[in-house]
Parts: structure tokens; sequence; C-alpha cells
């Protein structure tokens, strides 16, 4: 959906336009969302300590990186508030997934 906005950065690409269709209408960060399920899979399959460990780092890590996307989406592109306020983060129903105010 995001087309040319993708980037692997946190930061937005010059000119880029606020994406809210697609993947992007029922989660602010699908990819991170696909990420996370198929890693929780991975997790489970194996049934290892230190994939649950590998697993617990990841989501830090990206609930570290959306929120600080979210800050310079913020900054850009003036309606992206009202987006923060109405689509869940990664996971509704999981609080640190999903910290809409």
């Amino acid at each position: 959906s995001l087309g040319a906005n993708l980037s692997p950065l946190p930061s937005p690409k010059p000119g880029s336009q606020l994406v809210r269709d697609g993947s992007y209408k029922s989660c602010r960060h699908p990819l991170y969302q696909g990420i996370l399920i198929s890693s929780l899979g991975v997790m489970i399959s194996l049934g290892s300590i230190f994939h649950a460990f590998l697993f617990i780092c990841l989501t830090a890590l990206l609930i570290g990186k959306a929120k600080q996307e979210e800050l310079l989406l913020s900054n850009k592109h003036l309606d992206y508030i009202k987006y923060l306020e109405d689509t869940p983060a990664i996971m509704e129903g999981i609080p640190f997934l999903d910290w809409r105010a």
C-alpha cells in the first residue's frame, strides 16, 4: 500500500503522502504486525526459550521504531494525529501493541 513512500528508515521520505487505506486501514504498522505474527509462529513451533527471548527483543525494537516513526509522521502530516486516535498501532486489544490515547 505504501508504493513510492516505502522506506526502511523511520523518517518519512521527502514528498511522501500519508497512506491510510489498504492494510493501513486497520493497523498503523502492518509490516511490523506481520513480522511479529511470523516470529510468534516460529517461537511457538520451536518451543525454545531462546526464541522467546528473541521474540521479546524484536517486539521491543519494533515498538520503539514504530513510536519514533509516529513522532516523525505527526510532525510532517497534520492529519496523522486523527489517524493515531482512530487506528490501532500494531495489534488491537493488546495494550503494549496498541497505545492509542
